[in-house]
């Protein structure tokens, strides 16, 4: 139980903690120490070109698996050095799976190509377009805070995307987000501390119930999974521990649509003895009162992300436009994928008139079924292409 300090507990509940959060161990022991290597890259080699990827996640890590990376000097930036399965992580949370089975370091992946790969542990803090350079922060216990210049031929953004807020107050400040592996052991602290203080004497009732509301805000595949797994987590463990307060526990889902898992097919549905959904009037604002939040809606565009789009304006847009080769939208030389990107393609109505005209050849006016027919194989064989 060396992760607490080296200090034995006697407190049941601190086991459940350390059993499923050890696997946290697995990639922290991992890590290299990378400070001297990100004030410095490896000498470049004149001949190859430059490809720097931004991000870990599962669109980086695609791109690295199927580059040859012999065939280009690869630098990877990204403030975790390791890739993290995060479909599992509300299994983690809860101890159903542990956190070193859902995690692989990033040298461990690539070593397996037998090819050497320079790999940087920083946040990217600018990125510059025109002089095709990016910045990132170094900071070192000697000389401080410094930003350190990277130059690229070819730059690939698969920096994902982070949890939006909707600039709700209070969300950064009271509510967990379940989007790293870094927050699995924070929200499980939490939940046990929620039950540890409405075990507590001299609590009232009113006081318990509100300790032990665990609210999730977010109807998706990752709220309802957690909510589910939260529910198994009480049930099978912590209601053993806590057997006097095990009838007050709550678990609200909020969303705003008007069923949850509303981006799948109305016949994904979920248990109504588990989880009941209130349809509430609009204009109707409702308080309600909650040990513990997870916040867990859509996602949104990273900061160093909206700073670029702006600068290539496509700040408007949510995500970075690129082409169906997943280049940037102007940049030959930046690609994008991932959440942070979203492929433009031209839309059929934004050329419906010319498509008419050019299949209305009796000059009707209106399409016969053979003409339409025509347009929909026209419009399938340019789409092939």
């Amino acid at each position: 139980m060396h992760c607490f300090v080296g200090k034995e507990s006697k407190d049941p509940s601190l086991c459940y903690l350390t059993l499923s959060s050890g696997g946290l161990v697995a990639y922290s022991e991992s890590q290299v120490d990378h400070s001297a290597l990100a004030a410095d890259l490896s000498p470049r080699d004149v001949k190859m070109k430059r490809v720097i990827v931004l991000g870990t996640g599962w669109a980086g890590m695609s791109f690295l698996k199927n580059i040859d990376i012999s065939s280009f000097d690869v630098q990877v930036v990204s403030p975790r050095n390791y890739f993290a399965f995060t479909p599992l992580l509300p299994s983690v949370t809860c101890g159903t799976v542990e956190a070193r089975s859902i995690v692989e370091p990033i040298r461990n992946i690539i070593r397996r190509k037998m090819v050497k790969f320079n790999f940087v542990r920083q946040s990217v803090s600018r990125l510059m377009q025109q002089t095709r350079k990016l910045c990132h922060s170094n900071d070192d216990t000697v000389s401080g805070k410094t930003e350190i210049l990277l130059d690229y031929d070819y730059l690939v953004i698969a920096t994902g995307a982070q949890v939006n807020t909707f600039n709700t107050p209070g969300v950064t400040e009271h509510c967990h987000s379940l989007k790293e592996v870094e927050d699995v052991q924070k929200i499980r602290r939490s939940v046990i501390s929620c039950f540890k203080k409405a075990d507590l004497p001299n609590l009232s009732k009113e006081e318990k119930i509100m300790k032990l509301h665990f609210v999730i805000v977010g109807g998706g595949p990752t709220g309802v999974e957690f909510a589910a797994e939260l529910h198994n987590f009480v049930k099978e463990h912590l209601v053993k521990i806590y057997p006097m307060v095990q009838n007050l526990v709550r678990i609200t889902v909020v969303q705003s649509g008007d069923h949850i898992l509303n981006m799948f097919d109305e016949k994904a549905s979920v248990s109504e003895k588990e989880i009941v959904v209130k349809v509430k009037s609009e204009g109707i604002v409702s308080t309600i009162s909650y040990g513990m939040v997870v916040w867990s809606p859509c996602t949104g565009t990273r900061p160093v992300i909206r700073n670029f789009m702006e600068k290539i304006r496509q700040g408007k847009r949510r995500s970075l436009a690129t082409d169906e080769w997943l280049r940037v939208e102007g940049y030959d030389s930046v690609y994008a994928l991932g959440d942070c990107a979203t492929i433009h393609q031209c839309k059929v109505m934004e050329d419906i008139s010319t498509i008419f005209s050019a299949a209305n050849k009796d000059n009707s006016g209106t399409l016969t079924v053979k003409e339409f027919q025509d347009v929909i194989k026209d419009i399938l064989l340019r789409s092939s292409i």
